[in-house]
């Protein structure tokens, strides 16, 4: 059974969802109800606030709180669509007895070979904490970082958990990509909130959504731990 440790942030749940919904039926052709695999989804809710900076002892606490409620209902192992989670990715991962995916590697697996200069767009959390940054230079990528691009996007994503400023968060959205274009030939979606916006895209540079890559890496993983490699 797949575990989904969610809820950071809450809006951020349905999408992905939806996202292993649809590589079930891709990677293996799903289509009736009993083709798709058992899930269990926990929402965890977590000190996070976008204009402040984070408790890190709270923080940790929270997920790994919620990642050994959710290990308890007897899944096979966790995936967690939030970026700023895998800041504590391997204190998360030693509190447990089941698989970590980790949405850092599984997203910089799926970068085209042709990509050189890549921007990163997260929370501060996730920037400050170089994940990407370490990750992309370790796989012979470059990365771009233009500090007044944080500001937009932490506007964004302020905007987003917001319910009468979500149109102003795809306005923002827009501006940031048009002043990304030219500088940058690849942008890493490095925060799940983001997918409320990204719709709204319309560029020649190339996009890599963390939460896009993790969801297919959670149908390969139910894959190789299964028996339900086809359909019948």
């Amino acid at each position: 059974m797949i575990g989904i440790l969610a809820g950071m942030g809450p809006k951020s749940t349905g999408p992905f969802v939806d996202k292993v919904v649809h590589y079930c039926q891709v990677l293996y052709g799903a289509k009736n109800d009993m083709d798709f695999p058992h899930m269990m989804i926990y929402s965890c809710p977590t000190p996070f606030y976008v204009d402040r900076p984070i408790d890190p002892q709270a923080m940790e606490q929270a997920i790994i709180d919620g990642a050994k409620r959710l290990e308890a209902t007897g899944i096979d192992f966790i995936a967690m669509p939030c970026n700023t989670a895998h800041v504590y990715y391997d204190q998360i991962k030693q509190a447990l007895d089941v698989p970590l995916l980790n949405i850092v590697d599984e997203t910089i697996k799926t970068l085209p070979q042709s990509a050189a200069k890549v921007a990163i767009l997260g929370t501060p959390s996730t920037i400050e904490s170089e994940l990407y940054q370490q990750g992309l230079l370790t796989s012979g990528f470059q990365y771009v970082v233009e500090p007044y691009w944080q500001g937009k996007v932490n506007q964004i994503i302020s905007d987003i958990k917001k319910p009468d400023q979500v149109d102003r968060a795809k306005e923002l959205w827009v501006e940031l990509i048009n002043e990304l274009s030219g500088k940058v030939d690849t942008v890493i979606i490095a925060c799940t909130d983001l997918n409320v916006v990204t719709e709204q895209t319309d560029s020649h540079v190339h996009f890599v959504d963390s939460a896009d890559c993790l969801a297919m890496a959670v149908v390969r993983n139910y894959l190789s731990n299964s028996e339900h490699s086809a359909v019948h």
